[in-house]
């Protein structure tokens, strides 16, 4: 059967979570972050992912925006930088304008004149995702976002990946799935989504029991393999 419907992973996939505090980094007076700034976001997105891993696990949902918030917190606080109010409130300002990464305008485009649909699938809340989008000037190449609140549970829930046929009236054999994360294509590829993992680092394959289907640096390639 033929790709008829292309998801994506927001945070991490389409949007570099990293630019937050990269932008923080580079604004005067801000000398002191700018020495930590990578570990900071690092530290920032492992504990955004494990918080929303946990809370799935226990039942315990909440935003994704109050994930988000906690997991800068304990970032910051690894750091000795939790005083700071002000660097804080910047972090959390500039996390609703995520930049793209370059490669995702043209590609979205390409797929969209190609006839596929185009939709992310992400934990991010509703608003969250439209500022993202609305900031990197996405929103004349996606057909919808579909939040994880739509259900109550984070990913890798098998709910979440429900959305998606819901939505679109597609079989799962229809989709392809793409994301930065490896456990969330893994979740993907054992649900029965045709998955692409964009391994920007160029990391290992989880050990994980589904694979991903193809492995890619960036998104370039995706309508190609779409189409295919």
């Amino acid at each position: 059967m033929p790709v008829t419907t292309c998801i994506f992973d927001a945070y991490g996939t389409l949007f570099d979570v990293a630019a937050a505090a990269r932008r923080a980094a580079g604004e005067p007076g801000r000398e002191a972050f700018a020495e930590h700034w990578p570990s900071i976001a690092e530290a920032w997105r492992l504990k955004q992912l494990q918080y929303s891993w946990l809370r799935a696990i226990t039942g315990e949902h909440t935003s994704f925006w109050q994930v988000t918030r906690d997991a800068l917190d304990w970032a910051l606080e690894a750091q000795g930088m939790e005083a700071d109010a002000e660097l804080r409130e910047r972090l959390l300002q500039l996390y609703w304008e995520l930049e793209a990464y370059p490669e995702v305008p043209d590609m979205l485009c390409a797929l969209k004149e190609a006839g596929f649909a185009t939709a992310i699938l992400s934990n991010g809340s509703p608003d969250m995702l439209e500022g993202a989008v609305s900031s990197a000037g996405l929103s004349g190449h996606l057909d919808d976002c579909l939040s994880v609140e739509a259900v109550g549970v984070f990913k890798p829930h098998a709910s979440v990946y429900d959305l998606v046929g819901k939505r679109f009236g597609c079989d799962r054999s229809d989709v392809l799935f793409v994301s930065s994360n490896g456990w969330d294509v893994a979740a993907a590829a054992g649900y029965g989504f045709r998955t692409v993992w964009v391994n920007r680092a160029g990391d290992p394959v989880d050990r994980l029991p589904a694979r991903p289907d193809a492995v890619l640096r960036d998104l370039t390639a995706i309508p190609d393999m779409a189409a295919r």
